[in-house]
Parts: C-alpha cells; structure tokens; sequence
C-alpha cells in the first residue's frame, strides 16, 4: 500500500530497527508512508538504463477522473500544519475534510527541476547514496538496497504544469511502473506530489492531509508485524488523500472523509475502470479498490498485498 506515516505507530516502532529523525515540516507525508510496505550489502548494481520517453501528451483529459482545474489553484490549505487528536488505536481522529479540500486542488512544489517541456520522461537509475540515506531504508529491511532502483519520472499537476517526481521501486517492477505513468501522463490524470518518504516521516504526529503518491517505504503491513508490499518496493499509492484507505470507521488520511463519496467524481480520484487502474492493470497489478476489508482506494500492488 501506497500514504506518509506507518499504519500502527505502535507496530511501526517494533519492526523498524535504527533511530528515525523526527521532522516536523514533514507531518504532511505521514500517512503516505502507512500506505505507501534483512538486506545485505552486495556488489553494485547494473548501470543505470536509458531515460524512456513516450508521445506528447493529449490536449485534454479523456474520461471524468482525468478533470483537471483550468487556472492554477491557489494556495489555500498548508499542508502537514495541524497535527491532529490521537485515538486509541494511535491513528488521528477522523473528521469532517475542511471546506478548502473538499475539492483539492493544491499547486505542486518542484522538488526536482520540472520538464524542460510536455513530453513524458523517465529515467531509471541505481538508487544514489544520497537518496538512499534520506529514504527509509535500512539494514532490516526486506529488500536489499542493490535490488531497489531510483525512479524520476513526469507528472501533471493540479496546476495543470508538468512536474518531475521521484520513486523507489524494486528493480523488477520499474519498468511496470514507468510504463504505468506514462499512460497517466498521456491521460493528463493529475497529481499532486511525488516524493521518496523520509524516515522522520513514519513517527510523525498525524495531520490527516497529506497527499504524496510514493512507492517504496519500511514499515510492516497496518496492524501487523509482517512487511507490507510497500518494503520490498512492490507497491504504490497514488494521491491518497483523493483515494482514502477505510476500514470500519477508520478512513485514512483522516480529513478525507468527503473522498469516500465515490460518487462525487473530482479530479485525482481513482475509479474503478477509469485511466488510473486501466494503466496498472495493462502492467499486471492489483487495485486494493477492489477489495471489500479493507478498501485501499489509493493501492496498486505488483504481489497482491
């Protein structure tokens, strides 16, 4: 699965050896990272492959998922600055989503320079060290850093600009992966940021609004002590604020009650049938949307996990 912070923060803090460094400017990704599943070292992995390209993409969104806004949205929520209420399972308290993300549409800040123009780019890489370091991988972890790769690739925006994001996937799934946002690029399906979860990341105070679309992050499955897909780089979550994880009352991020309505198509949300599982599913992933407990709206999976 798929959102910034782990699924039990109890759990979370058994499974995962080695301090983590707390950062308080990055709540906003803590539940990216729930979502979002020892390694030994071995010899250096194989080169880096070549950027893949793909055509221009079209004027325009194909289907009611793909809407996009026409004018740039304006910055009206900051994300990650209002931690939330603790329940007693350690989760946030699941409220009402405030009136300024009922239909999100927040600008994406360029972590990465941005496309020099509207042709999708990827590129596949070895994981750098220095991108290693600042990721939530650690010796315990599942996969061996060798066996992850470090992935950039383009997206749009709600601001309806490109952007380029960044993932780590394992090595077997990259290519999958590439291909799969490519054809989301294609759709202009929109994103809101794409970005590597930091460790400080997975104890971090709940704000119930983060909206990161990431791949790889060490933390068991919610609720359990087995690894989630997300630790072994076989999983991602696509802008999970817009595609909520429920299960009973809990609804994860906990302000994305209003996403629950499926029936209110907006831009960024998944549906079923729709450009976002169409292209997963051409690479032969699962959509934890089709599941009955729980439903993972934001969650494809390479294992089924």
């Amino acid at each position: 699965m798929s959102l910034e912070r782990v699924d039990s923060l109890c759990t979370e803090r058994i499974c995962l050896a080695g301090p983590m460094r707390r950062r308080t400017a990055a709540t906003a990704g803590a539940l990216t990272a729930f979502l979002l599943a020892g390694c030994t070292t071995a010899a250096p992995p194989p080169a880096p492959q070549a950027p893949l390209t793909a055509p221009p993409a079209p004027a325009g969104p194909t289907s009611p998922a793909t809407r996009t806004a026409t004018t740039a949205p304006a910055v009206t929520w900051q994300v990650g600055a209002r931690p939330l209420p603790l329940r007693p399972d350690g989760f946030g308290e699941v409220l009402p989503t405030p009136p300024e993300l009922v239909n999100r549409s927040l600008p994406t800040r360029d972590l990465l320079p941005p496309p020099s123009g509207t042709t999708y780019a990827a590129k596949i890489a070895e994981v750098p060290a220095d991108v290693l370091q600042r990721s939530t991988w650690q010796s315990a972890c599942p996969v061996a850093a060798k066996d992850l790769r470090y992935v950039t690739l383009s997206f749009w925006g709600f601001d309806r600009r490109p952007h380029t994001g960044e993932l780590l996937v394992r090595q077997d799934a990259a290519d999958a992966v590439v291909k799969a946002f490519g054809e989301l690029y294609a759709q202009q399906f929109p994103i809101e940021e794409m970005r590597i979860t930091a460790p400080s990341e997975l104890d971090a105070p709940p704000t119930g609004d983060g909206n990161d679309t990431s791949a790889f992050v060490c933390r068991p499955v919610r609720g359990q002590k087995n690894w989630s897909a997300h630790a072994y780089g076989l999983a991602v979550d696509v802008n999970p604020f817009c595609n909520p994880y429920t299960k009973g009352d809990l609804v994860l991020p906990e302000l994305a009650t209003s996403y629950v309505d499926r029936a209110d198509v907006r831009p960024g949300m998944i549906t079923a049938g729709g450009p976002v599982v169409r292209a997963f599913t051409n690479v032969g992933w699962q959509w934890g949307g089709n599941w009955t407990s729980p439903v993972d709206r934001m969650h494809f999976t390479a294992n089924g996990t």
